[in-house]
């Protein structure tokens, strides 16, 4: 069977069968479906829809102790090990600010849930995955050795949806984070709403007034607020904060989750396009030839600014942000903000 673009759950199995060892996401790409169209034509076979609640999703994770989250977009997968602790759940907004898992939820975004079992020999691999409309993933939770697999099936009991034959329909369209407007602010307004923050958070009700995205802001600001960085210097601040033993913060989100990791790194390695952070507990893969600008960001707070390296794919999207290491009401750590105001900048007024 040529892989093309099909529709039938019969032929998206089938097209499973005989690509057994392709990748999920990569299967779905090659078949011009999404990803969730593809676990939904195997319900029954592996795969249980699950209600993608958040509100009953994240205390129900916690029984489950240590587990792997996954969340990605399309150029950076970020994973954590851990166990989903310190829960609040809002109609907008939920949070898990566990020691090692750390979370900023949309639930609005959640629109689909499935538990997925895979057997590669005597093993069995357990996951929940949940999507948004467009049926590309929002958040995966990865079952680990120490899992409690009581507390899993639990989960999966209580959360079963009532429907499990149908196939699912997608919306056609990606979900967009930032829309931007039709015509841009002068540079002076945003400014001086910029220069007036007390909190790097307050960034995003400003754009949003303004009708403005993060990439256009960047653009925007001037370059006392932010600066062209070479793409390359995201390598090299990997293997400087490494070899420094400089801790940071590093943001990737999708739709529907931004996941957070806070601490030092150990072990940085290229993999062709792939820069790839490989501790335990903590990996990160990153598509360096999907970096098409990075920017390093000066932002004002109560404590002083706070600088930001932030890497933009060739749409303007944010592919992943950086910071230091620093808890709210602290300053910003010297050795980061000395580490990223000496990487090699771009010249002003470079095409890249």
């Amino acid at each position: 069977m040529n892989i093309q673009a099909v529709r039938g759950p019969a032929e998206i199995r089938r097209a499973r069968s005989e690509n057994p060892k392709m990748r999920e996401r990569d299967l779905a790409v090659a078949l011009g479906i999404s990803e969730a169209e593809l676990l939904a034509a195997h319900l029954g076979q592996g795969v249980t829809r699950i209600d993608p609640d958040v509100s009953r999703i994240l205390p129900a994770l916690e029984a489950v102790g240590e587990v792997m989250a996954l969340t990605r977009n399309e150029s950076a997968v970020h994973e954590k090990v851990g166990v989903y602790e310190k829960i609040t759940v809002g109609a907008q907004h939920a949070l898990v600010l566990g020691r090692d898992i750390d979370l900023r939820i949309f639930p609005a975004r959640w629109a689909y849930g499935f538990a997925v079992e895979k057997r590669a020999g005597d093993d069995v691999r357990r996951s929940l995955q949940f999507f948004d409309k467009a049926g590309d993933a929002v958040h995966k939770v990865h079952l680990r050795p120490a899992s409690s697999l009581y507390a899993y099936q639990k989960l999966i009991e209580d959360l079963h949806h009532e429907d499990q034959v149908s196939p699912i329909e997608v919306q056609a369209d990606k979900i967009v984070d930032e829309v931007p407007g039709d015509v841009l602010p002068a540079a002076n307004v945003l400014r001086d709403r910029w220069s007036a923050m007390t909190d790097v958070h307050q960034l995003f009700g400003i754009l949003k007034q303004l009708k403005l995205t993060r990439h256009q802001a960047v653009h925007l600001i001037g370059e006392d607020y932010a600066w062209r960085l070479e793409e390359d210097a995201l390598t090299t601040m990997l293997h400087q904060a490494v070899n420094g033993e400089v801790p940071i913060m590093c943001f990737v989100g999708s739709s529907g989750c931004i996941q957070i990791h806070t601490g030092a790194i150990k072990t940085v390695k290229p993999m062709g396009p792939w820069i790839n952070i490989l501790d335990p507990g903590f990996n990160l893969h990153l598509r360096t030839d999907h970096v098409k600008e990075l920017w390093a960001v000066r932002k004002p707070t109560k404590d002083g600014h706070v600088t930001s390296m932030e890497a933009y794919d060739a749409d303007g999207r944010l592919i992943a942000q950086f910071f230091g290491e620093r808890l709210e009401g602290q300053a910003e750590r010297p050795d980061w903000r000395t580490m990223v105001e000496n990487l090699p900048r771009q010249a002003s007024g470079q095409v890249a």
